[in-house]
């Protein structure tokens, strides 16, 4: 069984996606609420799958000041975890340990590999909505035949990694993430296995992608995320040509 980490961060506006409110028609309050919606799915995909779901969030003393909120960050993931998932007693919760994504990750990978000695264990941001539990099972699979596991996303950023030995962490999410992480896992003999690329949401032009694609699953009928969906139809968001390409509208 694979143990996944799902980043997570509570849900505050300028905490969470800053540049997507930056660069799309969302303010910061709806960024924050489309942040808990892709939270949403993410766990519910892992809870779906055959793995294990841990959630890694931020406790206060990691977050930024200015960003306080009314409640703690632990109470206002488990609340969000809580709600997305059928059994919300399966799920482990535990504080991220880093100062950096590459710390944390190293940290986290690092103590379930070799303290808790699983057979594999992964990591997925709160902002891979698109992450099924068909993919995290074929992870778990090419797994088997590959010390490492990565699943593109845009910009050369990654929406899952997966490991059964480690790397050297320090750094190992740079940009271009995806390659880093590879260059990492080759340096130290490991085989490198790759999901189909998929979207995380970070600047309005992953929001455009991410977008059209979901309209264009609900016009076939096939299967979408049921938080992040119901939101971005209930704004009525599309894309259609603007002036310098594609952008995103609001009906």
């Amino acid at each position: 069984m694979t143990v996944i980490a799902v980043f997570a961060d509570p849900p505050r506006p300028g905490l969470v996606l800053p540049r997507l409110a930056e660069s799309s028609p969302l303010s910061p309050a709806e960024a924050a609420d489309l942040y808990a919606a892709s939270l949403k799915d993410t766990v519910r995909a892992v809870e779906r799958s055959g793995g294990e779901l841990l959630v890694n969030y931020r406790d206060e003393e990691m977050i930024p000041e200015g960003h306080d909120g009314d409640r703690k960050a632990e109470a206002e993931v488990r609340a969000l975890v809580t709600d997305a998932l059928a059994d919300p007693g399966e799920a482990r919760f535990e504080v991220q340990v880093g100062s950096t994504v590459s710390a944390r990750a190293g940290n986290t990978i690092s103590h379930l590999l070799e303290q808790e000695e699983v057979q594999s264990a992964a990591v997925a941001p709160g902002t891979a909505p698109m992450l099924t539990r068909k993919e995290i099972d074929s992870a778990a699979m090419k797994l088997r035949r590959n010390e490492v596991v990565l699943g593109p996303s845009e910009s050369g950023r990654v929406h899952f990694t997966g490991f059964t030995e480690t790397i050297d962490f320090e750094d190992a999410y740079a940009t271009p993430a995806v390659e880093t992480l590879a260059t990492r896992a080759t340096d130290a003999g490991h085989e490198v296995g790759f999901l189909p690329a998929n979207t995380t949401v970070e600047t309005g032009a992953d929001l455009a992608s991410l977008v059209a694609v979901l309209n264009a699953r609900m016009s076939a009928g096939r299967t979408v995320p049921e938080h992040t969906t119901t939101l971005l139809r209930e704004w009525g968001l599309r894309v259609a040509e603007g002036e310098d390409g594609p952008e995103l509208v609001r009906e």
